[in-house]
């Protein structure tokens, strides 16, 4: 039995290094059961220690930069969602859908600085994934895979990005987009009017607050980059920077074109001259006149196109809310002309903000945006043939943001169903008639609830009804029953009637036709 017990206790001292230093001793104690007892039991122990020693605490929690949404949140989502999507289809829309992931190639070199923000994802049977960004890339991508040159779209979809989150600002690691885009040749500006006129109808119908939507054009950036003497290799790299002037002070850019874009302090006052402009068709004007913009053949024909722009506008009744902003630059390579960026402006009032977080809490920064993109399709299609488009990404998250807040202030209470009546009754034995009626109902398309429980009394389900704000009960009981009725009770007002069984869907339909 010997050489089995050594045999054992080899395998012990190869998987519990700890074993080692006792391993020659318990050998020589090995004719003692009682001793070779003690010895396993202690083994056991120091395993059972060990085990414990590599277990940490699990911490209950969604990802950085996640969320869960409550019944509560995701009624407001949806109120949100039907609005974009009702004003989408008014303008007519189409909607696609594309994977959540992508060839990594695909989404490479189009998202310039940004591109750090790429989820990638390791290899799956040999194809290099990432996570998609944004919704355009994908939709340019389908474009050209399917030989696409005319299509109204919207999409409506989750997208990722490796961010510094901040939640109370609506800023996530996964998030919704709502996209808008118009694919195909046509007139110049009439396409890119519309979306400016899309954004300023679901902000309005939103009533989120005062809200401004910036544009501009990235051939006039480009033209104005030309005359200030910033090389063409940089063109890109600048346009970065200037980007940030809606967070960061005009000097803490310039310094940033100095030190790590390496240009010149002339040619960073130069741009400053320009950059921090806006305003309107008078603007326009002015910069049509300028000596230098005006010899430049990329801004001249940015700026008589922001001035077709600005009279299309004016038409649509929508001037006043737009600024013609030359420090708009929108990072993202891939915009060739037209650019657009909607900010909100006091989105609640002072006294329902949070003490110690007011700036945060009503600066939320841009909650859309979009531009022409003329070349994108071109990337990916073999022949490199162009589909100009121009479109729109409404930034939902932060529009959620606002409306939970304002939510919460005004404690409104919020419906997280459409139950239209609770099939109820006052009387014991009468399941089966409850389940009959509510049968009848959902069979006719009316959204009906009971509780379950064979003889539940009433007080419990008028209160259910309350907590949970459906309109109406319809109550039944033996008398009913017999006179082929129903009684119909309006919660709200305790307003009783009783109905004919067959009218009782008509009298339903009719009484909760505006909840």
């Amino acid at each position: 039995a010997l050489p089995i017990l050594e045999h054992w206790l080899w395998f012990v001292v190869c998987h519990f290094p700890f074993a080692a230093a006792i391993h020659s001793q318990t050998l020589r104690m090995a004719s003692s059961n009682k001793e070779i007892d003690n010895i396993t039991t202690l083994l056991d122990q120091q395993t059972h220690l060990k085990d414990n020693e590599g277990k940490h605490k699990f911490v209950l929690k969604t990802p950085k930069g996640t969320r869960d949404y409550t019944p509560k949140q995701m009624a407001i989502r949806e109120r949100v969602f039907n609005t974009i999507v009702n004003c989408f289809k008014r303008h007519g829309a189409e909607t696609i859908d594309t994977p959540v992931f992508e060839l990594k190639e695909t989404l490479t070199g189009k998202y310039g600085e940004d591109s750090k923000l790429i989820y990638d994802l390791k290899d799956q049977g040999g194809e290099l994934l990432s996570l998609r960004y944004d919704l355009t890339v994908p939709f340019a991508r389908y474009l050209a895979m399917n030989k696409i040159t005319n299509i109204k779209r919207y999409h409506i979809a989750k997208v990722y990005r490796r961010d510094n989150p901040a939640m109370t600002k609506g800023r996530f690691r996964e998030f919704y987009q709502c996209d808008f885009d118009i694919a195909g040749q046509f007139d110049t500006m009439i396409p890119d009017a519309e979306c400016l006129k899309i954004i300023h109808e679901i902000l309005s119908e939103l009533q989120l607050g005062d809200f401004l939507i910036k544009v501009n054009n990235r051939r006039i950036l480009d033209g104005m980059f030309a005359v200030c003497g910033v090389p063409d290799s940089k063109f890109r790299a600048i346009c970065s920077s200037v980007d940030k002037l809606d967070k960061t002070p005009w000097q803490d850019v310039k310094n940033e074109m100095i030190g790590e874009k390496g240009l010149s302090p002339e040619i960073a006052d130069h741009i400053g001259e320009y950059v921090q402009l806006n305003g309107g068709l008078d603007l326009i004007e002015k910069l049509l006149q300028d000596p230098k913009l005006s010899q430049n053949k990329q801004s001249l024909e940015g700026l008589n196109d922001m001035k077709t722009l600005f009279q299309y506008l004016a038409l649509f009744g929508i001037k006043s809310q737009i600024s013609f902003d030359l420090s708009l630059a929108r990072g993202l390579d891939y915009y060739t002309g037209v650019i657009y960026e909607a900010v909100l402006q006091n989105t609640e009032p002072r006294d329902q903000q949070k003490k110690g977080n007011d700036e945060e809490a009503a600066n939320v920064g841009s909650v859309a945006g979009g531009g022409r993109y003329d070349e994108l399709v071109g990337m990916f299609d073999p022949n490199g043939k162009k589909v100009p488009c121009v479109g729109l990404s409404i930034g939902i998250e932060r529009f959620f943001s606002i409306m939970e807040r304002k939510a919460e202030a005004s404690e409104e209470k919020i419906r997280t169903t459409e139950t239209q009546v609770l099939v109820a009754t006052a009387q014991k034995e009468l399941l089966e008639e409850r389940l009959k009626l509510i049968s009848e109902l959902w069979g006719a398309g009316i959204k009906a609830e009971m509780l379950y429980k064979k003889n539940p009394k009433l007080l419990n389900q008028l209160q259910y009804c309350e907590d949970n704000g459906i309109p109406l009960v319809a109550i039944i009981g033996e008398q009913e029953l017999k006179d082929g009725a129903v009684k119909l009770r309006v919660v709200a007002t305790r307003e009783e009637v009783n109905i004919s069984r067959m009218e009782l869907v008509e009298h339903i339909k009719k009484m909760t036709s505006g909840c």
